[in-house]
């Protein structure tokens, strides 16, 4: 599925629309470069989860590495690996427990070589000033044909 996104609100809608479809276990692989968006469409994931005041507490955890945000049903880790010297390092961070309780999603998925393959992965692209191109694989996205156009 692709999706043209205009505004930082479609990148979140296309975010939101996609939690709808998530659920405990699901690893979520998001990759383009600086600025593309990819932390937006995690708060997107947020918002759909019910993850409370997710307009401020999803940040990107660069440097933490990992954040954890508790929604409504289902826990959402937020990874970011850019800083990883290597993507092994990925596993020390708990990344495959989390899977038992709650969706990871990882920004700079590239980096990292999974051991399972991920669900869903998201791959934006930066057009213009604003304006993105935001392709989603792995799932059935049928829900997001009423996002960001």
């Amino acid at each position: 599925m692709i999706i043209k996104s205009n505004s930082v609100k479609e990148t979140v809608t296309a975010g939101a629309e996609l939690a709808k479809r998530l659920k405990p276990g699901m690893l979520v692989a998001l990759t383009g470069i600086f600025g593309a968006g990819k932390t937006y469409f995690i708060k997107g994931i947020a918002k759909g989860l019910g993850v409370k005041n997710w307009q401020r507490s999803v940040t990107s955890p660069s440097f933490v590495l990992m954040n954890i945000h508790q929604g409504r049903e289902i826990r959402l880790y937020h990874i970011d690996v850019h800083r990883l010297d290597k993507g092994s390092d990925f596993y020390g961070l708990g990344a495959e427990d989390a899977l038992g309780d709650g969706v990871v999603a990882v920004e700079w998925a590239e980096k990292i070589k999974f051991r399972r393959k991920p669900d869903v992965t998201v791959e934006i692209r930066h057009k213009s000033a604003g304006k993105r191109v935001i392709e989603i694989s792995g799932m059935k996205s049928q829900c997001l044909k009423k996002s960001a156009k």
